[in-house]
């Protein structure tokens, strides 16, 4: 009998089940996987300068693959501690990663060993399962486990934790086949009847549509729904491009990161048909402010303890998003509300005409709103866009263009800083094809600018826009607001990103002010090269979105 080590095992179940590219940091406690990946050279290795960052390459990844993105915590103890953040954004994005922990050896563990700390328990809280291998026999099989959880149901991470000697342990030689994953249907037939019945008596109808349809490639299906019942779309928050950017029936994002036609529309409908999305906080702050408390509502997730959780839906069902508008679609349910088709007709001129003026903004230093709709002009059809969280991708979240599928990606739920500039290079990885453009403040930059290393060394151009306001814009909106202009720890101080971009052997651009923008990124594209483009804006031009959190100042 032929035996192989444990890295080599676990290679080759990551080489059967389509994971050509993993993510990571290299540390000594999984050099025989490291060997096996030299060996094989099937997969592609991501070495990131920092655990947290391949994490979120990872979780990049897998959005735009729909495949679990593996990172490697190849140290165990703080290397494995340093991707907590990276796993606990993929839980609240539910996002399918598996990270392969390295851990301490199995006859060294419970005996404060140098860089020993409970793993396991460390991630239990945030990931789909976080679990110990104990013998070599059953790694290949958990990992494969591992596999399965994560890209099942409503999707997220899972930590399979292994110890050292594990890796460098004899196993019989192994050939595994990919794993079949079981999918989901559409709603039970009678849902779609009843769905179908409502709809084709609305007079306000609406469709809610969430990130669903990205999971199970439904933006054709979702289309095909609003063009045949003439019924107007809106996104959940971050999933701006479930629709082509102005197809006639799409509003945008709806709720607080939304736009004012698409958040009146969940507001005013008298029917809302909620497909792939939760109604969660981030898409409604859980409030009647942005789905009418008199609106009839339809709801069909993957998941269904999140059917009605937050909303009460009068037709509560479980099933695929894709799959329940195909149906839904051969129904032919097209309701009779001119009038309300009309009304948004109007407001989405409205709104349009809104950009424009937002667009020729002309103040210096730059308004950010000027600045996004430059590079809304200026991106290509085909690009990825991935932001980061604060005060100036808040602004963004419903001002740019997305024309192709999986055309943006965003931190969600767990809305962390720094995670723009690592999901750009994710994302370039999965699409090599595609242009890739991180939005993002210049507090978030400093987070992982390191990273712009990792991109040039492993070729993987990127575009990352640093909008420059000097600030941590959204406390300081904060600040002014509720405290008096009170600023302490708000402003900051960054330095030239673009220049840094050109030490580390990539191209920086500074943008001096209004009409750079888009000459930018145009340049930026046709260089094939990593790009930091810069430019001061407005560190006036802020907003504050959580205000039901501070209480107004009173007058003396």
């Amino acid at each position: 009998m032929t035996n192989i080590t444990g890295g080599e095992a676990v290679y080759r179940v990551l080489k059967a089940n389509g994971i050509d590219t993993v993510f990571g940091l290299l540390g000594g406690s999984m050099l025989e996987l490291y060997d096996a990946m030299y060996q094989g050279k099937d997969i592609a290795y991501v070495g990131a300068r920092d655990e947290r960052a391949a994490g979120h390459m990872a979780d990049a990844w897998a959005r735009m693959t729909g495949k679990p993105g593996v990172v490697l915590g190849a140290q165990a103890g703080p290397g494995v501690v340093n991707i907590v953040t990276a796993v606990a954004e993929a839980q609240l994005a539910y996002s399918p990663m598996v990270v392969i922990a390295g851990a301490i050896t199995r006859a060294d563990q419970c005996k404060d060993t140098f860089q020993e700390v409970d793993q396991v328990a460390l991630f239990a809280p945030i990931s789909k399962r976080s679990v110990m291998v104990t013998d070599p026999s059953r790694l290949a099989p958990m990992l494969e486990d591992a596999i399965r959880l994560a890209n099942t149901g409503r999707r997220g991470p899972v930590v399979l934790h292994v110890p050292r000697d594990l890796f460098a342990e004899e196993v019989p030689e192994i050939q595994p086949q990919p794993l079949n994953i079981a999918r989901p249907g559409p709603a039970a037939p009678r849902d779609i009847d009843a769905i179908a019945s409502m709809l084709s008596t609305a007079e306000r109808p609406v469709i809610f549509a969430g990130g669903g349809f990205k999971w199970g490639e439904g933006r054709a299906a979702l289309v095909a729904l609003a063009e045949t019942l003439e019924v107007p779309v809106v996104a959940s928050t971050g999933h701006a491009d479930v629709m082509p950017h102005r197809h006639a029936w799409f509003a945008g994002q709806a709720g607080p990161r939304g736009n004012r036609v698409a958040s009146r529309l969940t507001k005013e409908a008298d029917v809302m048909v909620v497909l792939g999305a939760r109604l969660g906080f981030n898409s409604t702050f859980h409030s009647n402010d942005y789905v009418g408390a008199e609106t009839r509502i339809a709801h069909v997730d993957v998941e269904g303890s999140a059917v009605g959780r937050y909303f009460p839906a009068e037709i509560a069902a479980q099933g695929d998003a894709r799959l329940t508008a195909e149906a839904l679609t051969q129904t032919r349910c097209r309701p009779e509300c001119d009038r309300w088709r009309a009304a948004f007709k109007a407001d989405m001129d409205s709104l349009w005409a809104e950009r424009a003026e937002e667009a020729a903004i002309d103040t210096l230093p730059m308004h950010p709103r000027r600045a996004l709709g430059e590079l809304r002009e200026a991106l290509p059809e085909n690009a990825i866009v991935t932001l980061d969280t604060g005060n100036t991708c808040l602004q963004a979240a419903d001002r740019l263009a997305h024309y192709a599928p999986m055309s943006l990606i965003t931190p969600l739920d767990f809305g962390l800083v720094g995670f723009g500039l690592a999901a750009a290079i994710g994302a370039k990885a999965a699409a090599p094809e595609r242009p890739v453009v991180a939005i993002m403040g210049d507090g978030a930059v400093g987070y992982t600018m390191i990273e712009i290393q990792t991109a040039i060394s492993h070729g993987l151009p990127i575009t990352i826009v640093v909008l420059d306001n000097e600030a941590w814009g959204a406390e300081k909106a904060y600040q002014q607001e509720f405290y008096g202009g009170r600023l302490l720890g708000a402003e900051i101080q960054s330095p030239r990103y673009d220049k840094f971009a050109e030490l580390c052997g990539g191209k920086g651009i500074w943008v001096e002010g209004p009409g750079g923008m888009g000459p930018a990124l145009e340049d930026a594209m046709a260089s094939g090269q990593t790009t930091v483009i810069q430019a001061k804006i407005d560190p006036g031009a802020l907003m504050t979105l959580r205000k039901d959190l501070f209480k107004a100042p009173t007058e003396d």
